[in-house]
């Protein structure tokens, strides 16, 4: 009898025995974060320092619920990449599902929060959760949701408002995985400003793809 999964209730463990995904630490399987070169203009960051300090003063009172945090984070990351512009369109709870290949295996069915499409390419899925929450803890529904991906190649981003880890998975033989180091509002400087150089970097990689196809 087929079992079916909420992604939020997956673990890595699941997505391992069922779907054979493995995990690598090799760096050139990921390297598209580490080499990262858009430009950021000073207007750009100027805005994400404002960015932040809303961020900063927001926390002051409460924790910032999931709504806040792709309100006052993600929402001006996204406009700053250009994934608002054509070609990109950006949708919401898009429906995913995932089956194992067994005949009374798993199915895992869930909803991505933020998805940056070009034509029928993924650009990134985007994956917010409140202040509160550990981005460890939703590594595997992110990694639910690439597996479901129409193109071999697939890259995701999970932020609780203050940290932000970058997921890639590629598909083509055994469903394989990586992270980028965690950017952290926390840490000296503006991490925003490299977070936003790599999403522009990952928007430029999925066009190029677009105009190969």
């Amino acid at each position: 009898m087929v079992q079916i999964l909420q992604a939020s209730n997956i673990s890595l463990g699941d997505l391992v025995q069922q779907f054979g995904l493995v995990m690598t630490r090799e760096a050139q399987f990921f390297s598209e974060w580490v080499e990262a070169s858009a430009e950021i203009s000073d207007e750009e960051i100027r805005t994400l320092e404002r960015v932040r300090s809303n961020f900063e003063n927001l926390l002051m009172t409460s924790p910032l619920p999931e709504a806040a945090v792709k309100m006052v984070i993600l929402s001006p990351l996204l406009d700053l990449a250009g994934f608002y512009q054509p070609p990109f369109q950006v949708r919401t709870e898009v429906g995913t599902q995932i089956r194992s290949s067994e005949a009374d295996g798993v199915v895992v069915t869930g909803q991505i929060d933020v998805l940056v499409i070009l034509n029928a390419l993924w650009a990134i899925a985007i994956e917010s959760k409140t202040s509160r929450f550990s981005l460890t803890a939703a590594i595997a529904q992110s990694l639910s949701y690439l597996l479901a991906c129409p193109q071999p190649e697939c890259f995701g981003l999970i932020t609780n408002g203050s940290d932000f880890v970058f997921l890639k998975l590629n598909r083509d033989k055994t469903p394989t995985y990586s992270t980028s180091r965690v950017f952290s509002l926390l840490a000296p400087g503006n991490e925003l400003i490299d977070v936003l150089r790599i999403l522009k970097d990952l928007g430029n990689i999925v066009s190029q793809r677009r105009d190969r196809s």
